[in-house]
């Protein structure tokens, strides 16, 4: 199996990566009925609602994502997530029903989308961090890459089946379905193997864990400039749904359908930028900082696009150069965090990554409404420009890099230059605990074989 696909040699893995496809045809099929339903339905096309729906689903990553990394790293995570998943399902059933009966209104929407943010807001540090259950670790960047391809590949089929189902039986039948794609998860999670799951450290129950997790970021430069960057470039760049149905309904006059496509058409950039993530065997902030200032500079061209066909074009390097940053920071921030504090420093950039779109959205979903929907998408072009910017003159100065450029490829060539002794010893201890906790899993592992 060529290395893209390294992790899908894993039984477990490949049951998760299946059930999650599915999973995440529905999700990204819900978004697009959802905002449709709030544009066209229940609002005069308003960007603002909008905005507040999208703010409402993310709010709890803000406010409970912290305390759900603790919980990530403390519980079995396999059961959190069978909780989460079943709960998500029942929230799309019941959506869905309120619209078919015809009963919905815009506040329940509202409510309905609170309500699922809160179980995501659980659910995503247990999800981030059960991936590094299911391969061993030297597979950890390799099997982010792929969930992030799946998320794609879904959102490449999503947004046009939700258009299409939109046109020809309603809004209200996207959102049962989706209700019935958690089903393909619950049933993955159920047929795992146990004895084959790499049984990660379990932080214990003490006092004053989350202020663990974030003195434990605070020491890491590296992932401070991580997480700003994806705070700020998720707050006001990453907001497409809004701006892509701003787009479509506003400025080119399109339908359902159009929008639809829009996603899909994204999805192909994004699912390129994945695949080829999944081939990196090790992920460097610089790789970070670049792709959010190749996201400025695609979304400041697509934003000034004059026509429909030209605009869908463009969305293609959007959507690339938004996931390599995207999966880029996840790789990198599981990949070299302690494993016993990955629950907590992943619930961060979760909290840092999504709990921004609050934020966010309405303030995309203002400038919309006021100055147009080109620059709803501007304003987070020019956010992405000046934080890569910004990030890339703190690096060169606190990491004294030298940085070169040549005619010849590799054209731009960058020195680290040597670390010190205590930086040394610090890299020697890390790679003994990581050694040590490998050798542990490995041990279960055996264990567990034995026993079965």
């Amino acid at each position: 199996m060529s290395r893209t696909f390294a992790s899908l040699s894993i039984y477990n893995y490949r049951l998760w990566f299946a059930g999650a496809i599915v999973s995440n045809v529905g999700t990204w099929m819900q978004r697009v009925a959802q905002d449709w339903l709030v544009l066209t339905v229940l609002s005069q096309d308003s960007g603002v609602a909008v905005g507040i729906v999208t703010a409402l689903q993310f709010l709890p990553f803000l406010l409970l994502t912290a305390w759900a990394g603790v919980l990530a790293d403390r519980v079995d995570q396999r059961k959190l997530l069978l909780f989460t998943q079943s709960a998500s399902a029942a929230l799309g059933i019941g959506l869905g029903a309120l619209v078919l009966l015809g009963h919905v209104q815009l506040w329940h929407v509202y409510l309905f989308a609170l309500a699922l943010g809160i179980v995501s807001a659980i659910d995503a540090p247990a999800r981030q961090t059960f991936v590094a259950e299911l391969v061993p670790t030297e597979n950890l960047p390799n099997a982010v890459g792929l969930n992030s391809a799946s998320f794609n590949a879904a959102r490449l089929v999503g947004p046009a089946v939700a258009g299409l189902v939109i046109a020809w039986l309603g809004i209200g039948w996207v959102f049962i379905v989706n209700g019935f794609t958690f089903i393909a998860t619950i049933m993955a999670l159920l047929a795992m193997r146990s004895s084959e799951l790499a049984g990660a450290e379990r932080a214990p129950r003490k006092k004053g864990q989350i202020r663990e997790g974030f003195r434990y970021v605070r020491r890491r430069p590296d992932i401070m400039v991580v997480l700003i960057i994806v705070s700020i470039v998720g707050m006001l760049g990453l907001n497409f749904q809004l701006t892509s149905a701003l787009m479509a309904r506003t400025e080119f006059g399109m339908g359902p359908s159009q929008y639809g496509i829009l996603g899909s058409v994204l999805a192909i950039g994004s699912l390129a930028g994945a695949l080829l993530a999944a081939r990196r065997s090790r992920v460097r902030v610089r790789l970070v900082i670049g792709a959010a200032f190749g996201f400025g500079i695609a979304t400041a061209v697509n934003a000034t696009m004059p026509s429909f066909t030209l605009y869908a074009i463009t969305c293609i390097p959007v959507g690339f150069a938004a996931l390599t940053m995207i999966t880029s920071a996840n790789a990198m921030v599981q990949t070299t965090t302690s494993p016993a504090m990955r629950g907590r420093v992943m619930s961060l950039y979760m909290m840092l990554f999504v709990g921004t779109t609050p934020i966010g959205s309405p303030i995309v979903g203002w400038i919309g409404e006021e100055f147009g929907a080109r620059w709803a998408i501007g304003v987070g072009s020019i956010a992405a420009l000046l934080v890569s910017i910004g990030a890339a003159v703190w690096a060169v100065r606190y990491w004294k890099l030298d940085v070169s450029y040549h005619l010849h490829k590799p054209r731009l060539r960058i020195t680290y230059p040597p670390t010190d002794a205590a930086r040394d010893a610090a890299d020697a201890d890390r790679r003994a605990r990581e050694d040590a906790s490998s050798k542990i899993r490995s041990q279960q592992i055996e264990d567990k074989r034995s026993q079965a």
